[in-house]
C-alpha cells in the first residue's frame, strides 16, 4: 500500500511530491504563506477539518477506484464546502479560462466549419457541465443540509450526482479528439497545442472531482442517512402492515452479487469489468448500489459480508 499523508507531514513537502494538492489546498481554503507549518496546523488555524483535508488528498494521491476505509472519520460539512469551492473553480475560472484560449488560437469565422464546431462544442459542454453542477449546489446539498440537520427526507437526490459525471467526460473526450482528427495544420500550433493541453488537464481535473463526488461524497453521506434512520426508526418501516423491512441481501441482484464475490476475491474494478463483460462506469455504478444497498462502503466490509453471507469461502477470499 502506497504511503500515506498524514497530519505531521509539513504542508509544504505534500505539495513538492504532487503539485495537484495545490488545488485541493484552495478548494478548502488553505491561502499560501504557510511556512514550515504541518498539515494538522494549518488545517487547525484555517478552520479545516484535518481527517478530511488528508481523506482528500490521500484518495487523489493514491488514484483510488474504491471508497477510502475511514469514511466515518469525514465531516461532512466541510466536504461539501470543499466541492462548492470546485464548483466556483470550473464555473468560474478554469471553463471560461479555457474558452478565451480557444477564440484566441482559432479561426472563428463561419469560413472555418471545423473551428465553429469546436466552440458550438465547447458551449454545450460548459452549459451541461453548469446545469451539473448548479443542480447540486441548489439540490443535493440542500439535501444534505436537512440530513446534518437530522432529518430524513423522503426525497432521494443524493443518487442523482454519479448519473450524469459519465456524460460529461464523454462529452470532453469527443471535443479532444475533434481537435486531434479534423482540426487543420497551422503554421505554428503553439497556441493551439497549449489549449489542447489545458482541455486535457481539465478533463483529468474534472475526473478527480467526480470520483470523490462519487466515492468519498456519496458513501459519506449515505452513512449520514443510515445515522438518521438508527435516530428515527420509524423511516424504516416497509409498506407491509407489519412494518417490517427487507433484509439487505435479499435486496441485491444476482449482478450484485457477483460483483461482491469478485470484491471480495480481491479483484479491481477494471479485472471485474472484463470478467463479467460489463463497462468499468457500470461496475462502478453497481458498486455505488451495493454499498447503499448493505451499508458497507470499504472492500474488507464487503469481503465480510460475502464469507458471512457464504457468497465465497475463506480460502477463495484475497488476504
Amino acid at each position: 500500500m502506497a504511503v500515506q499523508f498524514k497530519a505531521t507531514d509539513r504542508l509544504m513537502d505534500v505539495i513538492a511530491k504532487d503539485y495537484r494538492m495545490l488545488q485541493v489546498m484552495s478548494r478548502f481554503s488553505i491561502s499560501l504563506g504557510f511556512g514550515e507549518k504541518t498539515i494538522g496546523e494549518v488545517c487547525k488555524q484555517c478552520g479545516v477539518d484535518c481527517p478530511t483535508f488528508l481523506a482528500v488528498i490521500n484518495y487523489i494521491k493514491d488514484r483510488a477506484e474504491d471508497c477510502p476505509q475511514d469514511i466515518e472519520n469525514i465531516s461532512v460539512p466541510s466536504l461539501v464546502s470543499y466541492l462548492k469551492q470546485t464548483h466556483v473553480y470550473f464555473l468560474d475560472f478554469l471553463l471560461p479560462s479555457i474558452r478565451r484560449e480557444l477564440l484566441n488560437s482559432i479561426d472563428c469565422s463561419m469560413q472555418n466549419e471545423i473551428a465553429f464546431l469546436v466552440l458550438k462544442f465547447y458551449d454545450e459542454y460548459y452549459e451541461e457541465v453548469r446545469k451539473h453542477m448548479d443542480y447540486e449546489d441548489s439540490t443535493v446539498f440542500a439535501y444534505v443540509d436537512k440530513l446534518l440537520e437530522g432529518e430524513l427526507p423522503k426525497a432521494d437526490d443524493i443518487h442523482l450526482v454519479s448519473r450524469h459525471h459519465d456524460s460529461m467526460e464523454d462529452k470532453l473526450g469527443d471535443l479532444k479528439n475533434l481537435f486531434l482528427q479534423y482540426y487543420p495544420q497551422k503554421e505554428n500550433n503553439n497556441e493551439l497545442n497549449a489549449v489542447l493541453l489545458d482541455i486535457y488537464r481539465c478533463e483529468e481535473d474534472l475526473a478527480i472531482h467526480c470520483r470523490v463526488e462519487d466515492n468519498i461524497f456519496e458513501p459519506a453521506v449515505r452513512k449520514l442517512e443510515h445515522d438518521n434512520r438508527l435516530k428515527n426508526p420509524e423511516h424504516e418501516q416497509g409498506g407491509d402492515e407489519t412494518g417490517a423491512v427487507a433484509e439487505p441481501e435479499n435486496q441485491l441482484s444476482q449482478r450484485e452479487k457477483e460483483i461482491v464475490i469478485c470484491v471480495a476475491k480481491g479483484m479491481q474494478n477494471k479485472e471485474i469489468a472484463d470478467k463479467l463483460c460489463l463497462s468499468v462506469n457500470t461496475v462502478t455504478t453497481h458498486r455505488r448500489n451495493i454499498a447503499r444497498k448493505l451499508q458497507i462502503h470499504s472492500s474488507a466490509g464487503i469481503t465480510i459480508y460475502a464469507i458471512v453471507n457464504k457468497l465465497v469461502t475463506l480460502q477463495e477470499v484475497h488476504v
